[in-house]
């Protein structure tokens, strides 16, 4: 008899690997792996101290979040209707000034725990005072690419903040069992120096890690560095050799085709961010283009304060209906296309593509139930379609991140829910 720790049996099964899917399938889950993924009735030979009944459900990989800012949720809705640079300056910023490490800890606690209750189990967080995102990682018992942000204002600031991001990056790389790796967080191009940016990528390549940045966002935030150094952003970064490393680079909206073309020749990996882009008006990425030119793109929330929610089946939703409405092509992002931009795009996006990312025998369990039991999931004519034009978070039962069961029956086990909202709450209205 083959032993597990936990047993899933009787759901439909996505492994995302390929386009197929299992029906009244099983899947065996020993330590942090995966160690079965088949028929149900191939798994007469397992045992597993907890076996799940998931008949009605569908398991999918945990979906990745491929770039927010967690503890903005303590701004969820305080600003709203501004455009990015007013929305920065006069609001955003000013608040930051004013938290502490432990507001830090409550906003990123309470993202971690919307995260958990919508089924994301990975996600990419640039802030500062990362260490506490990392603690709220912890606790939470999710998976986190984290980046200390680096942000120039002068160059003193500069130096102090890269500091800051490398010793982040040593100290937690590889924390929580292997749950918290971590990336460099340069801002963007704008707004740290060339002589930064080139250190940064020195840094990160020392340290064999990638880096997130923003990139190509707003045309009016980055006119100035267009003027000054007259290319584009992306230009800019390959003169200066920015792209040598592996990079993540948030939004990517305003590309030239030669734009899109160096990207694609450094491998730069694209996290898109549909709804928060709507939201601000900054445009809509062409990701047709971007995958053309076979750039590897992943989905991301942006922050609660630009989007409102850290909801990825929201996100997914949104990702193929502005492609089809920006190509008036609905053939333009499948349904199978934009869950795997949530999964195994995602996860080669953050350099985790051998660990997660799909249902397969090796792989870190990383593994979400959703109860299809629901008028609006019914009937079942495409499961591609339903989860990306059906499905809400909240339709998601059971959460399981690096072998743990992080929530089942929608109970989340790793944190007292009601007290992390309260204490987010009181944090928020302390600031105003």
């Amino acid at each position: 008899m083959q032993k597990a720790d936990i047993l899933i049996q009787g759901c439909l099964i996505l492994p995302m690997s390929h386009a197929n899917f299992i029906e009244d399938g099983g899947l065996a889950i020993k330590g942090q792996k995966i160690t079965f993924v088949g028929k149900r009735s191939a798994t007469a030979n397992i045992t597993a101290e907890t076996k799940l009944n998931a008949k009605g459900m569908v398991a999918i990989p945990g979906l990745i979040n491929c770039h927010t800012h967690v503890p903005m949720a303590l701004f969820r809705g305080i600003a709203e209707d501004q455009p990015l640079n007013a929305w920065l300056k006069n609001t955003i910023w000013p608040l930051e000034a004013k938290l502490k490490t432990d507001d830090i800890y409550a906003g990123a606690l309470l993202g971690c725990l919307e995260m958990i209750k919508s089924g994301t189990t990975c996600f990419a967080d640039m802030y500062f005072h990362e260490n506490m995102v990392a603690k709220a990682v912890e606790k939470s018992g999710l998976r986190g690419v984290l980046a200390e942000g680096i942000i120039e204002f002068e160059k003193a600031q500069g130096e102090k903040m890269l500091k800051a991001s490398v010793s982040f990056a040593k100290t937690f790389h590889g924390h929580a069992n292997g749950r918290i790796t971590a990336f460099l967080g340069p801002h963007a191009a704008y707004s740290c120096s060339p002589e930064l940016l080139e250190k940064i990528r020195e840094n990160a390549s020392e340290l064999g890690i990638g880096a997130h940045i923003h990139l190509s966002e707003s045309e009016e935030m980055f006119s100035k560095l267009e003027n000054k150094h007259g290319s584009t952003e992306v230009e800019f970064l390959e003169r200066i050799g920015f792209f040598k490393g592996h990079t993540l680079a948030a939004h990517c909206i305003h590309l030239s085709e030669k734009d899109r073309r160096i990207l694609s020749k450094h491998r730069v990996h694209v996290a898109h961010n549909p709804v928060a882009n709507a939201k601000l008006g900054l445009g809509i990425a062409k990701v047709k283009e971007l995958f053309d030119l076979g750039i590897n793109v992943g989905l991301g929330t942006d922050g609660p304060a630009t989007n409102n929610t850290l909801d990825m089946f929201e996100t997914m939703k949104f990702a193929a209906l502005l492609q089809k409405h920006l190509y008036l092509d609905p053939k333009s992002l499948s349904a199978y296309e934009t869950l795997k931009m949530a999964t195994i795009n995602a996860a080669k996006a953050l350099k985790l593509e051998e660990s997660i990312g799909s249902l397969e025998v090796g792989k870190k369990a990383d593994v979400i139930l959703v109860d299809l039991l629901k008028p609006h999931l019914r009937p079942m004519h495409n499961i591609y379609a339903n989860l990306v034009h059906s499905a809400r978070g909240s339709d998601v039962d059971t959460v399981i991140v690096d072998g743990k069961i992080v929530m089942a029956n929608r109970q989340v086990k790793t944190l007292d829910e009601q007290a992390v909202m309260e204490n987010a709450e009181k944090t928020a209205l302390s600031l105003n």
